[in-house]
């Protein structure tokens, strides 16, 4: 691929530790480009385990004040970054859109997505609250406190720059805790952007908060590091399972979201407008690489049934305009790299062998500049046990499967080994009841194409989706970056004279 600008005026990233940006210890870098232009927009330091330690040592030091800082000073400083976040909406969009290639509608989305986990953090004077109960014993109290577990760390993925380092960032200084973050080597500019927004944020401590470039090196730093005492990670099922293995062998709490295969349940009676609307918005927008996104639509009902739901989202989807993110009239975006297409094509190309119809075909999309692009792509025919039925393509790709009721359709979807999100499409109550009660997933919908709660709500799956107890967002977020501790107390001289209507007598 050309460059578009020369190498010598292309920029190579700095960490931030300590309050400083500096140059990383290591000297091998990664190129970043905007994949609607093929545009290199810098290259990332591929940062080490050095850096990990200088960005520990720092939040560490950092965190010991900001820890005996009063909570609702701390949700203060929250207020303050969501005011400086809203007022920065439309420039952090525009960065996700360059860096990523999402479309500038979804990029804004995406940025209010993340202010919102921000606002839900500011509930931390009320939500770490402990509990007591009085007189467990004769002159026994017994009380619970929420405390910080120190310094913290995120490894957030390449297709939600803007929101998912906010999933983690404001509910960890909002307990109390120091903060380095490690976002995707593949779009590092809008975590760059956050820190720059942060370090003009006078409430919140110089050294508090810390960001390492990186990959193998800056993970494998960050996994094994005795001075953290908790990760957070959001990404493909295999390299979550990784980081909760490697980081729970050295004593850390962990939450690890890993990848999905999100399917729709598409009930004869579905509203047909509706139906069609939230598959294709769920299955492209993005590109498809959403861990919400729905890959696989579950057809019910007769073969003329499930004939007429098929046309329908073939219609819809065909209507749809591939192209860069920064143009108004796309839909679809680029996917994150030209080795992103060209794995993708692949998937499909070894379905087609397979005999799978290829009723929708992206591949005849302009792949643009970038060499990126690939259009809405949907497979009918497909078994249900084949790859594209089962596993996370992360892409423009709907795979169409066929059930006859809705036991069937649940009997396949319960099958599947992750259990992200699952959706319905119906008008009957009753069957969204026992949809409701039989889905093995942890976040469901009904009429709705992707089920994403709100940040006031946990996030997360079950299965292979996720490996942990406490997912993000919500009251687990509280949860997840405090320990409680439980202390009991007798003092000497205190009364045991029995008493009648609260009064001694």
């Amino acid at each position: 691929m050309t460059d578009t600008v020369a190498p010598s005026a292309v920029r190579t990233l700095q960490q931030y530790i300590g309050g400083q940006w500096t140059p990383s210890s290591a000297s091998e870098t990664l190129d970043d480009r905007n994949p609607a232009t093929g545009e290199l927009l810098a290259r990332v330091p591929l940062g080490s385990k050095a850096d990990v330690d200088a960005a520990v040592r720092a939040a560490a030091e950092a965190q010991v004040a900001w820890r005996r800082t009063a909570p609702q000073v701390r949700a203060r400083a929250l207020y303050r970054l969501r005011d400086v976040l809203d007022q920065h909406r439309d420039e952090l969009a525009a960065l996700v859109t360059q860096d990523m290639g999402k479309t500038l509608d979804d990029a804004a989305a995406e940025v209010g997505r993340g202010i919102e986990s921000v606002e839900a953090a500011m509930a931390a004077p009320h939500l770490l609250k402990g509990q007591n109960l009085e007189g467990i014993g004769t002159g026994v109290d017994v009380e619970s406190f929420r405390q910080p577990i120190g310094v913290v760390a995120a490894i957030t993925p390449f297709n939600f720059p803007a929101m998912i380092p906010m999933w983690f960032l404001p509910f960890a200084l909002a307990t109390g805790n120091g903060f380095v973050l490690k976002p995707s080597e593949q779009v590092p500019l809008t975590a760059e952007r956050y820190v720059e927004l942060i370090e003009g944020i006078e409430e919140i401590p110089k050294g508090l908060v810390n960001l390492v470039h990186g990959a193998h090196d800056a993970v494998n730093g960050i996994l094994e590091h005795p001075g953290i005492g908790a990760v957070s990670f959001v990404g493909a099922a295999k390299t979550a399972r990784y980081v909760a293995t490697r980081a729970t062998e050295h004593g850390k709490r962990v939450q690890a979201l890993g990848g999905a295969k999100n399917a729709f349940i598409v009930l004869p009676d579905a509203d047909p407008k509706t139906m069609a609307g939230g598959i294709i918005g769920s299955a492209f927008g993005a590109a498809g690489q959403r861990c919400m996104a729905g890959s696989v639509a579950v057809l019910v009902g007769t073969q003329e049934q499930q004939d007429a739901q098929l046309e329908r989202i073939v219609e819809a989807a065909r209507a749809l305009r591939s192209g860069p993110g920064d143009d108004p009239q796309t839909d679809v975006c680029p996917v994150v790299s030209s080795d992103a297409r060209t794995r993708l094509v692949g998937e499909i190309d070894a379905a087609e062998r397979d005999g799978i119809q290829v009723v929708l075909d992206g591949r005849t999309a302009d792949p643009g500049q970038g060499q990126a692009n690939l259009g809405p792509t949907i497979l009918d025919g497909v078994p249900q046990g084949h790859r594209v039925a089962t596993e996370e393509l992360f892409g423009p790709v709907l795979s169409v499967v066929r059930a006859k009721d809705l036991d069937e359709a649940l009997a396949f979807t319960n099958a599947s080994r992750y259990g992200n999100s699952t959706i319905l499409f119906t008008e009957s109550g009753g069957a969204a009841r026992e949809f409701r009660y039989r889905a093995e997933s942890g976040m469901l919908g009904v009429n709705v194409g992707v089920a994403a709660p709100i940040a006031w709500m946990p996030f997360g799956g079950w299965k292979d989706s996720i490996d942990a107890d406490l997912h993000a967002n919500g009251e687990d977020g509280f949860r997840f970056y405090t320990r409680t501790k439980i202390v009991t107390t007798r003092w000497s001289g205190t009364s045991t004279t029995p008493t009648t209507g609260g009064m001694r007598y």
